[in-house]
């Protein structure tokens, strides 16, 4: 079994997944990641070969809010071409099948270098502007769309009926290592624990702040501690306010033992809280279109951020234990087998 991952960076989700994916596959002997900063760190605490080689565009938040977003998809742009150059040296190197996780320079490779391709991704579109500037944007997204049609296959992490190269797996989400009782213990949790959780960049800075401030009014009714999982890029300062973890390599299980998780609106977050049964509060950065989609199904929005006080209240300890654990792993297993099936 010969498979390189090529895992985008941006954020640490993806990473996430292709981690719970790996895990699933029998032999590992022959994986390798291609990514960068936190998420390729992330992959390579887990043991696997990790080229850490991709350095992404930065979004611009302010206050929760994505600023300057055509200029960042030009930016992207530029970044995806330096991406292909990186893409096609090591695949020059490296036989077997491409796993991408919208990572669209490996995919755009492979396709040149007639390697059988697997995307895995949550979107086939982008909506990042709006009037003149979205004309550009139609145009990238007509040529992803051809990428996407030429895959061998396109697995999609949720729900839905399959047709063409398309195949949905639902979320793919990473194993917990013991039960929630023995997690809360390993954690320290002993009081209602709310799990802060921003990614791996600093756009979720402004939410830790109005996340600590909500906080401040609610723990002595509450009996509660706020735990803070800042990521590779935000740096805290010590505070009796909140417990602060910075980068950890397991946040599953985090959010499998907390009694609430208060997120940005990323899919693997979201997917893992489903997944393991605890109440969630998803805030989009506003403007970020995948954000938004994703934290509406929830039925959250941006301006929920003003408001987290009551919402912390009504979500906490309120977990859904049908769901607990039987949709852990799923996802993970059935996209592994795809790419078992495509590598032989």
């Amino acid at each position: 079994m010969t498979i390189t991952f090529f895992t985008s960076p941006i954020g640490l989700g993806h990473a996430t997944r292709d981690i719970a994916i790996a895990e699933q596959l029998l032999k590992a002997d022959g994986i390798a990641f291609v990514s960068g900063e936190g998420a390729a760190s992330l992959i390579a605490k887990k043991g696997y070969d990790t080229m850490d080689v991709y350095r992404p565009e930065k979004f611009v938040v302010e206050s929760g809010q994505l600023q300057h977003s055509f200029k960042w998809l030009m930016s992207y742009y530029s970044y995806y071409k330096k991406c292909k150059v990186i893409a096609k040296e090591i695949l020059d190197k490296r036989a077997g099948l491409v796993v991408s996780d919208e990572d669209f320079a490996s995919i755009a490779i492979g396709e040149e270098m007639g390697r059988r391709r697997v995307l895995i991704t949550d979107i086939t579109e982008t909506h990042f502007t709006t009037g003149p500037a979205s004309m550009i944007e139609r145009k990238m997204n007509k040529s992803m769309q051809k990428m996407i049609q030429a895959c061998d296959c396109v697995i999609i992490p949720d729900a839905g009926d399959d047709y063409g190269n398309i195949r949905h797996v639902g979320p793919i989400v990473r194993q917990a290592s013991a039960g929630r009782d023995a997690l809360r213990k390993q954690f320290g949790f002993t009081r209602n624990t709310i799990v802060v959780s921003t990614g791996g960049t600093d756009a979720g800075r402004y939410l830790i702040e109005k996340a600590i401030e909500a906080h401040r009014k609610l723990q002595s009714r509450l009996d509660s501690e706020l735990v803070v999982v800042s990521g590779p890029s935000l740096k805290l300062p010590d505070s009796p306010d909140y417990r602060n973890l910075g980068f950890v390599d397991n946040l599953h299980e985090l959010v499998y033992a907390a009694d609430l998780v208060i997120s940005l609106a990323g899919r693997s977050t979201i997917d893992e809280s489903i997944a393991y049964g605890t109440p969630g509060i998803f805030i989009p950065i506003k403007g970020h279109f995948e954000q938004e989609e994703g934290a509406a199904r929830l039925g959250f929005k941006y301006e929920d951020i003003f408001r987290l006080e009551s919402l912390v209240e009504e979500k906490i300890g309120r977990r859904n234990n049908n769901n607990a654990v039987h949709a852990a792993g799923g996802g993970a297993e059935r996209a592994a087998k795809i790419i078992s099936d495509l590598d032989r």
